[in-house]
């Protein structure tokens, strides 16, 4: 009798639904993996046998206005070991791991970790770093001691700053974000992607050992774009050296007519070489403390002291306030609403004209215009000359403060006092600058327009008409030609052949009582110019000295810059 005659019908059947579900199932099943997840199975497969290495792009120059290099790549020799496959290490392999302790050194290649992290990579066809950066003697050493087998020399690319801290807040530095390069302050971060160029890509073949059978490139790095400012490093370096190492401050030299930035420095700086490799938290806590990236010459906001006068007699002359043939009699002091307001010359000047007054920094004659003046006639012929704005260049830059009676109702709360406009007139009370707005004003004097300051040499030259009557700007050519020759400024005369035109002051940051307790107390100096010499570009300078208490050091500065540039030119 059958077997299956003995099973119930209803048991068979179940057997039979169960069947034809199992196989049912795998069919799918076999479906989905083939069909469906047949790409990543693929690609998975090919990562089994393939690897892609990303190929680095050079990265582009920054150049100074003559094609000098200030940012730009400089060979990196890196050594490794690619291991054959062999159990352990032959004799001659160990004879030029010995030979490699000579070259460099220094013993450590010989060191039993490091031996055995050789015999591992060897063992397992693994590539390993022997010695990075390696230098030219060093290079030639090696490719005249050994053959190319196990031991490669690969080579890339790292960023140099051939003039260390010269223009380093223009420049800026580079840091690792996921092991990718990229610009953190400067041009290097500002212009990241034409600078950064395009990664190309390479696939290495290689089989179940790990011994490469092919490498294909698959895509070429392009490097990226060389930017050219419009720095002169010849310059740059000039205004590099005078200016001291002790000091905190700016220097800017400027084109009056096209607003180009010939020379610029912030102090302190910092070398963006040091960036490169990696920097210890002690060190990286040292530059902090100095507050190195701050670029003062655009973000950092000063009270412009008697600079500020150069706006003021404007202001007065086209009210009519004063005429150029006003008479003053400085007497030491003036006294408004019972309170005397001194001189910096205790006896007083005497009778001084309005020219004199302006080239001897007379207090008291500005003072008598600040009882006449509103703060907010101030106020619109200071933004008339760029202050109290921005000046629209490519960096990120603060644009000062210029008080008014809306502004400080507002801010304040309060009405404007009287007597708050006699600090005004000599630049302090709420007044802030930048020194690239007092550059940008010192040039329009000359020019009759408020340029753009440019760092690039291909951006566009953008001006605006100084809206100040031209006699009134011949005047104040005129007083400050008189600062020079026998004013505040008459330290700088002895200079041959450059003509200049300038302006000194010192900028209170505290109470006068205070000055003595601490440099920190002392006053800001300042040394702003405009300067030519013989058929060369008209110029703007700016010298500016935090707690200086002087002008004389900003002035010593300038002093010693003008007679090195004039060396330079000639």
């Amino acid at each position: 009798m059958s077997v299956i005659k003995h099973i119930p019908s209803y048991k068979l059947n179940i057997i039979t639904i169960t069947l034809c579900l199992t196989f049912t199932s795998l069919f799918f099943r076999l479906i989905y993996l083939q069909i469906k997840m047949g790409d990543l199975f693929s690609a998975k497969s090919e990562k089994n046998f393939s690897r892609t290495e990303t190929l680095a792009s050079p990265r582009g120059n920054i150049l100074d206005i003559h094609g000098n290099l200030l940012a730009t790549n400089r060979p990196v020799y890196n050594m490794y070991w690619y291991g054959s496959g062999s159990y352990k290490l032959s004799a001659l392999q160990k004879k030029k791991i010995a030979k490699l302790s000579e070259i460099f050194g220094h013993n450590h290649f010989d060191t039993p970790s490091f031996i055995k992290k050789i015999e591992w990579a060897e063992r397992t066809r693994k590539k390993i770093v022997l010695q990075k950066d390696i230098n030219f003697e060093q290079l030639s050493q090696l490719e005249e001691a050994f053959s190319k087998e196990n031991i490669s020399i690969e080579t890339s690319f790292k960023r140099y700053y051939p003039y260390n801290a010269s223009a380093s807040h223009i420049l800026g530095y580079l840091g690792r974000i996921d092991f990718n390069v990229t610009g953190k302050t400067g041009l290097e971060y500002m212009l990241e992607n034409q600078l950064k160029g395009k990664q190309g890509q390479n696939i290495t073949t290689i089989n179940s050992l790990g011994r490469t059978l092919e490498k294909t490139t698959i895509a070429e790095a392009m490097a990226g774009k060389n930017i050219k400012t419009t720095l002169d490093i010849e310059l740059q370096n000039i205004v590099e050296s005078v200016f001291p190492e002790d000091q905190v401050g700016v220097c800017i030299i400027m084109n009056s007519d096209n607003g180009s930035i010939l020379a610029i420095t912030s102090r302190p700086n910092f070398d963006p070489n040091i960036f490169l490799s990696p920097i210890s938290q002690e060190d990286w806590n040292a530059l902090q403390h100095k507050q190195p990236f701050l670029n003062r010459a655009l973000y950092a906001q000063y009270p412009p002291g008697s600079v500020f006068k150069l706006i003021v007699t404007s202001a007065a002359l086209e009210h009519e306030i004063i005429t150029p043939e006003s008479i003053w009699n400085c007497k030491g002091y003036i006294t408004f609403k019972g309170r005397r307001y001194h001189c910096h010359e205790r006896n007083g000047h005497g009778v001084l004209t309005v020219s004199q007054a302006l080239e001897q920094s007379c207090n008291p004659f500005f003072y008598d215009i600040g009882t006449k003046i509103s703060i907010d006639t101030l106020s619109d012929y200071a933004h008339r000359f760029g202050l109290g704005e921005k000046t629209g260049m490519l960096f990120p830059e603060r644009s000062g403060l210029v008080p008014n009676t809306k502004w400080k109702l507002d801010e304040k709360g309060e009405p404007w006092w009287p007597g708050e406009t006699l600090s005004v007139v000599l630049g302090q009370s709420y007044l802030l600058t930048t020194p690239i707005q007092i550059a940008r004003m010192i040039g329009s004097i000359f020019s009759g327009y408020l340029v753009t300051p440019r760092i690039l040499a291909d951006e566009p030259i953008e001006k605006k008409p100084l809206a100040i009557k031209p006699e009134t700007l011949d005047f104040i050519k005129q007083s400050m030609k008189k600062v020079v020759t026998q004013g505040t400024g008459k330290r700088i005369s002895v200079i041959k052949d450059i003509e200049i035109y300038a302006k000194t002051s010192t900028a209170q940051t505290s109470a006068l009582s205070k000055r003595n307790k601490g440099k920190q107390f002392r006053e800001h100096g300042w040394f702003v110019a405009h300067f030519q010499y013989k058929q060369n570009e008209p110029l703007s300078l700016v010298v500016m000295v935090e707690h200086a208490g002087t002008s004389r050091i900003p002035t010593n500065i300038a002093r010693k810059l003008l007679i090195r540039y004039k060396q330079l030119k000639n």
